[in-house]
């Protein structure tokens, strides 16, 4: 930081820097309570299957794809905490098969109370990052709130018959991610000052990384469903999945990779409120193993902030996108099936 004083970023938010979404639950009775928008034909994704973002087709060759994320700071140095904010926001995009096009920053900030320059680290953070993904930066809105707060309102491109939904795995498809989970045990861990300087620089690394090679990579094969893992965790996102296609899926506990040290800090009690919130959403839907005590069911259902893809891929073609994935630097692992099977359930196995 430039400041004389460092300041604790996380120690500046409410929710503890976890970054975590309003539960799915709570969200969906807010949403179902609202009177019924109008029928859109061009509305070719919108609020019914809980995805990523909107999609709007503008003609037959194309359609936009709309999303917007922002949360309170969940690392201290402010130039991560940007790269962070924007990654996550991108992510939307990449996840539907789009490609980002222009986007907005949406700020709050305690501009009395801390210096302007924390608040221009963020925006060059997120600046690079919108550089890197190969988007323009158009403008933006800014508050003064007692709690900073940062994101991006992000407008993509998509063909409407390219658009990857979460809502079309079939039975037989192999499931891959893209990074690592754990993340929102270790924010909570570093609110705590639990993480080594090195363990904090590996976890703001995995959070800080596009989507985009992964998303470019994926684009010619046989995808038939694609989310990123967020806020409600790989398990949240996995049963939206499975419950918009109509399928089942198995995962396979012992290949989901998992950050180094997860287990041991949740054991000592660094497991965010959003994490036990998204087990408990998805507990009546998911199947564990007895083998699996409460901190694996924890951590499978982790709060993540910029997470990687889960995509749905024609088993045939899984080993390939595999292969190219990690030749790409992707720490992609192949953690599942989807099967015809227990629709809208999830079958975890040790």
């Amino acid at each position: 930081m430039s400041t004389a004083e460092p300041v604790k970023l996380t120690s500046l938010s409410s929710k503890g820097g976890c970054g975590c979404k309003i539960g799915p639950a709570d969200l969906m009775q807010v949403i179902r309570s609202l009177p019924p928008t109008v029928p859109n034909p061009d509305l070719l994704v919108g609020l019914d299957t809980s995805d990523d973002a909107g999609v709007y087709r503008l003609n037959d060759e194309l359609a936009l794809v709309q999303t917007v994320d922002f949360f309170t700071p969940i690392v201290d140095d402010p130039y991560s905490f940007g790269q962070i904010a924007a990654a996550n926001a991108l992510s939307d995009i990449y996840a539907m098969g789009g490609k980002p096009l222009t986007v907005l920053n949406i700020v709050a900030f305690p501009i009395s109370t801390l210096d302007k320059s924390i608040l221009a680290d963020i925006l060059r953070g997120a600046g690079d990052k919108v550089k890197e993904a190969g988007a323009t930066l158009v403008g933006g809105h800014s508050i003064d709130d007692k709690e900073p707060k940062f994101g991006l309102a992000v407008t993509g491109l998509v063909h409407p018959d390219k658009v990857r939904t979460n809502a079309g795995a079939k039975p037989g498809d192999k499931l891959i991610l893209t990074k690592p989970i754990g993340v929102g045990i270790m924010t909570t861990s570093i609110k705590k000052d639990q993480l080594s300087a090195e363990e904090t620089l590996r976890v703001t690394a995995v959070m800080a990384t596009l989507n985009k090679t992964a998303a470019e990579i994926m684009e010619p094969y046989d995808v038939h469903a694609c989310t990123d893992v967020t806020g409600f965790g790989l398990m949240g996102h996995a049963l939206e999945m499975a419950k918009g296609s109509g399928a089942g899926i198995t995962l396979s506990h012992g290949s989901v990779p998992v950050l180094p040290r997860v287990r041991e800090l949740a054991e000592q009690g660094f497991v965010p409120g959003g994490t036990k919130n998204n087990y408990a959403h998805v507990e009546a839907d998911i199947t564990f193993p007895d083998s699996l005590d409460q901190i694996d069911r924890y951590i499978l259902c982790d709060a993540v902030t910029s997470g990687g893809l889960l995509i749905s891929v024609n088993p045939h073609q899984s080993e390939q996108l595999l292969a190219d994935l990690r030749q790409a630097g992707v720490e992609a692992s192949l953690i599942g099936t989807v099967t015809a099977e227990n629709a809208g359930h999830i079958v975890v196995e040790a």
